[in-house]
């Protein structure tokens, strides 16, 4: 996952009321339901950063139809602090608060088509996801933790007893309490009560490098089951004051090697709700030669389903893995050799609208149909790109999609994530085409 739109190689229950606070709440789509009464799920990433530069607003989840299809929001990211706790302001790279829940929408802009005033605590995106949620009572927004970019102090954070529990606790006062730093009249004491459903760990890599400025030691996969287990303790405690449950999932790598470094399957299985699985990225654009970034499969390279059997292999119930779709494609240009342009030599990442090497599906979507770039498809290996006898873009389209999506019904797998939502068309062509995937049409 991302925080900027960077790439990056990823090689990648004692009463009946209390149980019946602490039940898993029943999916709203009956259709959403395989064979075995199993609601699939749908998590999409939304973006801090999307309402800016693509002007991607929490209301355009509900005018393209998104929304509805959707069973869970991860909003993308919280920051961990040097000294290991949740936190939020406006610090340039670090944190957005006016992003968050200060800058004031209109009321073209609003969900509920009314404008924020400044006497209201909250406004901003978090605003917007509770008019939201109030409109789409089946879903639930989780705060996703940490990112590609800022996972810097999660080792530290999860380094001792104390720190752990000290991060725990700093996390749930923040986004599950609710309780936002002044900023004039927004925040305060509860203003974000009620808001956020869960928490999504985003560690980018426990046991093994990431980011540049990421730490990591060998103790972090020991200390990693160790933090989920902590919020696990933490957010049940806390929600059997609030008769109800909160979720907990994480983001969790396909390469066997960062798995093996960072994650005791079994143990963290039991306490995590679900895990989504790295599904792209399997190569990117800063590589010297072009390949697939996320093929469902690929005999001795990354696959999703590679990355399906890895978890399987090691512990993890079907039922918990959650695929990972990219609404996104990764690009290089230069590309010499000949052919399909596929695992051919290139001189570095496709130029994009946003970074170099990284656009986005509605972009890719022109290209394929103004005429100078040709789709190919394997369709053994499940994937698709986009060439032009230079320039050549991996990516996944709906064809794609609706394979990967019965693949998750034939294997029981837990349903879909998509990385990330500010990515699809106005009309939501790519969720549309997962969620007819899951239900089988």
């Amino acid at each position: 996952m991302r925080r900027s739109m960077l790439g990056r190689l990823a090689v990648a229950a004692c009463s009946l009321s209390l149980l019946a606070a602490f039940a898993p709440a029943a999916s709203a789509d009956a259709d959403a339901r395989t064979g075995h009464g199993r609601s699939l799920k749908r998590v999409g990433y939304f973006t801090q950063w999307g309402v800016y530069g693509r002007d991607f607003q929490v209301q355009d989840l509900d005018t393209s139809g998104t929304a509805a299809k959707l069973t869970h929001i991860n909003y993308a990211f919280g920051n961990v602090s040097p000294d290991g706790k949740c936190f939020t302001g406006n610090v340039p790279g670090e944190a957005d608060a006016w992003a968050d829940y200060v800058r004031p929408l209109a009321a073209s802009d609003s969900v509920d088509g009314v404008a924020d005033d400044w006497q209201q605590p909250v406004a901003g995106n978090f605003n917007q996801l509770r008019e939201l949620k109030a409109k789409y009572p089946h879903l639930k927004v989780l705060i996703s933790l940490g990112g590609w970019s800022w996972s810097t102090h999660f080792s530290d954070a999860a380094l001792t007893p104390a720190s752990r529990k000290a991060f725990v606790a700093s996390c749930i006062d923040l986004y599950l309490k609710g309780n936002l730093p002044q900023d004039g009249s927004r925040g305060g004491p509860g203003s974000a009560a009620g808001i956020f459903d869960g928490i999504d760990l985003d560690w980018e890599w426990p046991g093994s490098e990431g980011d540049t400025d990421t730490k990591f030691r060998p103790e972090d996969k020991r200390n990693f089951t160790a933090l989920v287990g902590e919020f696990r303790s933490q957010l049940d405690a806390y929600g059997r004051t609030q008769q109800r449950r909160y979720e907990l999932s994480a983001f969790v790598p396909t390469a066997p090697a960062k798995i093996d470094a960072g994650f005791e399957v079994r143990r963290i299985m039991r306490d995590l709700d679900f895990v989504t699985l790295q599904g792209y990225d399997f190569h990117v654009s800063g590589e010297k030669t072009t390949a697939q970034q996320s093929a469902l499969y690929a005999r001795g390279d990354f696959s999703v389903d590679g990355t399906v059997d890895a978890w399987l292999r090691r512990g993890a119930p079907a039922h918990k893995l959650v695929m990972g779709m990219p609404f996104y494609g990764q690009g290089w240009t230069g590309v010499s050799g000949g052919g399909d342009g596929m695992g051919q030599p290139a001189t570095g990442p496709a130029p994009a609208t946003w970074a170099a090497g990284y656009e986005d599906y509605k972009a890719l979507k022109k290209l394929a149909e103004g005429g100078t770039y040709q789709v190919h498809r394997d369709r053994r290996g499940g994937h698709a790109w986009l060439f032009d006898g230079t320039t050549l873009w991996t990516y996944d389209d709906p064809q794609v999609l609706r394979t990967k999506s019965a693949y998750i019904r034939e294997h029981g797998l837990g349903g879909a994530m998509f990385w990330s939502l500010d990515a699809d068309t106005a009309d939501g062509e790519l969720i549309t085409a997962v969620d007819r995937g899951l239900r089988g049409r």
